[in-house]
C-alpha cells in the first residue's frame, strides 16, 4: 500500500516555526524602536506576511495526522497572502490600514484557535489550554487593534508589535503541539492502484 509524502507537512511545520519565530521578533522589535521600526519594518513586515500566507497554505494542503493546526489555513492563508501584498505595495500609511485589517484576522485567527483548542481537548491532547491562552490573548489583541483606542503613531506601533508577537506565539505553540509528522501515513483514499 502506498504512504503518503511527509514532505509538504515537513514544509509547513517547519516553515510555520520559523515564520512565526520571525513574526515575534518583528513584534519585539517594533515595541521596542517604535519610532525608528515602522518605516524600516513595514516592507519587511509585508513580506513576512505573504511568506506565511503561503506556508499556511502550504499546511491547508499537506493532510497532517491530527488535521488540527492548518483546518482553517486555506481561507487565512489567503487572506494574509493579500495583506502582505497590500503592504509591501503600497508602504505609505499603512499603519492605519494595518490596524484595521490585521486586527481583523487577529481576532478571527483567535477564535479559530480557541476552536482548534477544543477539537485539541477532544482529541485527547492534554496540553490543550496551551494553544485556547494564547489563543485568547491573541483574539483579545486583535479587537483593541480593530477599535484603535489611540492615534498616537507611537502607541499603534507598539500595539502592532505587540499582536505580532501574541499571533507569532500563537502558531509557534499550535505548530508544535498539533502537527504530528508520520513517516508511513496511509492516504485518506486508496489508490485503485494498490489493489493491481
Amino acid at each position: 500500500m502506498k504512504t503518503r509524502s511527509v514532505a509538504p507537512m515537513r514544509v509547513a511545520k517547519i516553515g510555520y516555526i520559523v515564520l512565526s519565530a520571525l513574526i515575534c521578533v518583528l513584534g519585539i522589535l517594533m515595541m521596542v524602536m517604535p519610532e525608528q521600526s515602522l518605516s524600516s519594518l513595514v516592507k519587511i513586515f509585508g513580506i513576512s506576511m505573504m511568506a506565511f500566507g503561503v506556508i499556511k497554505l502550504v499546511g491547508f494542503f499537506s493532510k497532517d495526522l491530527y488535521r488540527l493546526a492548518f483546518q482553517y489555513d486555506l481561507q487565512f492563508g489567503i487572506l494574509v497572502l493579500v495583506l502582505g501584498l497590500i503592504v509591501t505595495v503600497k508602504p505609505n500609511n499603512a499603519l492605519n490600514f494595518l490596524c484595521i485589517a490585521l486586527g481583523v484576522s487577529i481576532l478571527a485567527d483567535g477564535l479559530f484557535k480557541m476552536q482548534i483548542a477544543l477539537d485539541s481537548k477532544k482529541f485527547g491532547i492534554s496540553t490543550w489550554w496551551l494553544i485556547m491562552l494564547p489563543a485568547v490573548c491573541a483574539g483579545m489583541v486583535g479587537l483593541i487593534m480593530v477599535f484603535r483606542p489611540t492615534e498616537s503613531l507611537r502607541v499603534m506601533t507598539i500595539l502592532l508589535g505587540l499582536s505580532l508577537l501574541t499571533e507569532g506565539l500563537l502558531n509557534l505553540i499550535v505548530a508544535l503541539l498539533t502537527v504530528k509528522i508520520i513517516k508511513n501515513q496511509i492516504p485518506d483514499v486508496i489508490d485503485e492502484d494498490s489493489y493491481h
